[in-house]
């Protein structure tokens, strides 16, 4: 029996038009309410820009944003990261090497950008991310500190992760998201370490969960859920953990599956 059912968003849930057919996900998350099921949207993105794809019912469901550093259950804080201030320190001495990064610092009130970043990062930062302030010194920022969020030219991805990898010397763990994206998490922050807080709340077991993803940051959450689900446009290394390759999310994968899995469920 499922229980919960968890979803990336960007290239899983979030079709070509970073959006979704809301018609038949209106039909399908009231057949879940009926069955007793969480839904959960697990995210790399800001939670403040997540709730903006549900807005009748963000309310009702829970989010695990910032790759798990930030979990919120019907608006109620659950738990969240916070990067000390060493950790913190070393990752800004470690990325002054690295100019052709774009840097976020995420925080759970809101994101920063420096003001040596450009108005067009600025602007564009703000799809992912709708609080997001100006900060002209990382060390003023009064806020519990969740994820760094790296921009970086797309063929330069796999080897910044692989440099960063050794260079932040395990006290934070750089993770690949997809679309250029690299994101710095503490050691053991990582959706699947969302679900399993949900999990414990809701008296929730993995085998009684399943989730979608297409990214390297859905791993964790894949291996971790009794069915986990990759997109035909996933990343290979998140196809190898998969137990199922489903249609790509221009092709409504996610939908179409859940309504697959809401009817077995009734069996």
């Amino acid at each position: 029996m499922i229980k919960l059912i968890a979803v990336d968003m960007d290239g899983t849930f979030l079709n070509g038009d970073m959006d979704y057919n809301r018609t038949q996900f209106a039909e399908l998350y009231e057949q879940m309410k009926q069955q007793g099921i969480k839904f959960v949207v697990a995210s790399g993105n800001q939670y403040y820009q997540l709730r903006s794809f549900f807005p009748d019912i963000h309310h009702e469901i829970a989010f695990v944003s910032e790759n798990g550093a930030n979990v919120v259950s019907e608006l109620n804080d659950v738990w969240h990261a916070k990067i000390s201030r060493d950790v913190s320190e070393h990752v800004h001495a470690v990325l002054r090497d690295y100019p052709d990064g774009d840097i976020l610092v995420c925080g759970k009130k809101s994101a920063y950008i420096h003001t040596s970043q450009t108005q067009d990062y600025y602007e564009s930062a703000l799809n992912y991310y709708h609080k997001l302030a100006w900060i002209e010194d990382y060390d003023a920022i009064e806020d519990d500190l969740l994820k760094f969020a790296l921009l970086f030219p797309q063929d330069q991805v796999e080897a910044v992760v692989k440099q960063l990898t050794t260079e932040l010397q395990g006290k934070i763990i750089p993770v690949s998201s997809g679309n250029r994206a690299v994101d710095l998490i503490l050691p053991g922050v990582h959706k699947a370490n969302g679900l399993a807080i949900l999990g414990a709340l809701w008296d929730i077991k993995p085998e009684e969960m399943v989730a979608f993803g297409d990214g390297g940051n859905d791993v964790e959450m894949l291996v971790y859920v009794g069915r986990g689900y990759a997109m035909a446009n996933a990343q290979d290394r998140t196809k190898a953990v998969a137990d199922e390759i489903i249609a790509s999310n221009r092709e409504n994968g996610v939908l179409d599956t859940i309504a697959h899995i809401l009817a077995s469920n009734m069996e």
